[in-house]
This record gives C-alpha cells, sequence and structure tokens, in this order.
C-alpha cells in the first residue's frame, strides 16, 4: 500500500467509500475520474491529489501524518521506508524520571549505529541521527522510547513515527516484540535474552567494567532494531492483502 492508492484523507470519504473506489478500479489517484462520486466529493479528492503531488515530490512526511486517520498511517512505510529511521533503547528501568537510557540503536539505509550511555550516546548525536529522518519506527515507542529519550536528552521526536505495536494488532498479532517476532518466523541470534537481561547486562558492565556482558546488550538491542524492518515490511504487506482483499491492484 502507497500513500498514492489513498483517498482516504479527504474529508467526506470514509473507508466504505474508498474501498468502493478501489472495486471500480481506481486503485491509484492516476485513475480518478470525479463522475465517480458525488460533485463535491469529487472536487475535495480531486483538490487533495493536487496537492498531494506536490508534497509526495517534495518528502513532505508530516503532511500525510497529519492527512491520514492514524489507524492508517500505516500507509506511509512504502513511501519513506528507504530513509525511515527503525529505533529501539534499552534502559536501567521503566520509569524515565528515575532510570537511564543506556544504548540506543539506530538503523537507517541499511546501516546500524549504537550509541552507549558514558560514550557516545549525548544529545548532540541522537540530534544528528534523527535529524533528518522522514519517518521513524518502533515498537511500542510512542509510549516507551520517545518519552525515555526526550526525558533524558534535550530532543525533540515530535515527527511521523510509525509505532508497529498498533499495526501489529490490525493483523492480530499481539504481546510483546519478541513474542510477535516468533509468531511471523523472525529469527535471532541472542534468542534468550530478554529485556530483563538488558537491565542486567548493563549493570555488569557498568559495576564491573564486564566488556563482554556490554557486547552481549549491544548486540540485542541492535538485533531489537534491525528486526523492525522484517517486522515492517511483513506488516505493510499484511495490511496491504487485508485492504486489498477480492480487489486486482
Amino acid at each position: 500500500m502507497r500513500i498514492e492508492n489513498s483517498f482516504i484523507p479527504v474529508r467526506g470519504v470514509g473507508a466504505k467509500t474508498e474501498r468502493r473506489l478501489w472495486e471500480q478500479g481506481v486503485t491509484h489517484w492516476d485513475e480518478f475520474e470525479p463522475s465517480l462520486v458525488g460533485e463535491k466529493t469529487g472536487e475535495r479528492i480531486e483538490a487533495f491529489i493536487h496537492e498531494a503531488r506536490g508534497r509526495l515530490d517534495d518528502g513532505d512526511a508530516p503532511y500525510f501524518a497529519q492527512a491520514f486517520p492514524s489507524g492508517e498511517r500505516w500507509r506511509l512505510y512504502e513511501n519513506f521506508r528507504d530513509d525511515a529511521c527503525f529505533f529501539d533503547i534499552e534502559t536501567t528501568g521503566l520509569n524515565h524520571d528515575r532510570n537511564h537510557v543506556t544504548t540506543v540503536s539506530l538503523h537507517r539505509g541499511g546501516e546500524t549505529e549504537t550509541l552507549v550511555r558514558g560514550d557516545d550516546l549525548t544529545e548532540e548525536s541522537l540530534r544528528e541521527a534523527f535529524a533528518d529522518a522522514p519517518l521513524l519506527v518502533s515498537f511500542n515507542g510512542i509510549q516507551f522510547d520517545v518519552p525515555f529519550l526526550e526525558a533524558c536528552f534535550d530532543v525533540d521526536l515530535d515527527r511521523p513515527h510509525l509505532d508497529l505495536m498498533y499495526p501489529c494488532k490490525k493483523l492480530g498479532l499481539t504481546g510483546g516484540l519478541k513474542n510477535i517476532e516468533r509468531e511471523v518466523g523472525i529469527g535471532r541470534d541472542e534468542p534468550g535474552v530478554t529485556g530483563r537481561d538488558a537491565v542486567r547486562l548493563w549493570r555488569e558492565y557498568e559495576r564491573h567494567g564486564d566488556d563482554d556482558a556490554l557486547d552481549t546488550l549491544v548486540r540485542y538491542n541492535r538485533e531489537d532494531t534491525v528486526n523492525l524492518e522484517t517486522l515492517s515490511d511483513h506488516v505493510a504487506d499484511g495490511l496491504h492483502r487485508d485492504a486489498f482483499d477480492g480487489i486486482e491492484t
């Protein structure tokens, strides 16, 4: 599913109207004819398409994040996936007022980097890593990762964000990230490490200088992050199939 397949951002166009257009063979903006809907709706759709083409050419992800209903923002993924920033953090606990971020891994354009507390995890490095990302991708990042980063560092992550926890639920995939990975067949090199272990590994490194513990923590955090891209592809494909079920595209 791409943004160009979508009509639902238009005022007065709900899921039923959009699907009716798809069933009539209008699965892309290029195929739209105003005569297929009422006069006013047709004018609004044409106006949207005209503006949206320019916004898409400019890579204006915030425009589309605002235009789409929250439950349909997963449709931005295909258009912005190549430069999306997949990210995940590890912390010393669950309370961002008392606990610290220990590692942040970011995966973008096929490259992965991990920032470590006490080394290169700084406000400046975080700002640089997130600065020009058109789309953030996380799992439960809206409720956990973003508030932690914004509380612990002077960074603003108010930008288009695909939190996979919610579109996963649309596909009946529930529970934590590791459970969902197993359900869809995503493997891990560190299958036995958990979030609780991540806290223990950091303590072993911090208190005893255990470099092996840090290496394991970093590998675990990086794997969380890289797997987000695989999961995003799976989710986007699944929701596309569901949306166009019975429709030729």
